[in-house]
């Protein structure tokens, strides 16, 4: 629903991909490195979270 985020959720939303490229070029650029990838699932975690925990 375009308009119902708020500005926090969105900022998440935004380091939640952000984080996710920078943890794909590093994993092509130098190889894989679980604690990473563990570190993105996490962000993506408490990002799913707080999307659905908003009040609506």
């Amino acid at each position: 629903m375009p308009g119902s985020t708020n500005g926090s959720t969105k900022t998440m939303g935004v380091l939640t991909v952000g984080g996710l490229v920078l943890v794909t070029a590093y994993s092509v650029a130098l190889g894989s490195n679980g604690w990473l990838w563990f570190g993105w699932v996490v962000l993506g975690l408490i990002t799913l979270g707080m999307v659905v925990s908003r009040p609506t």
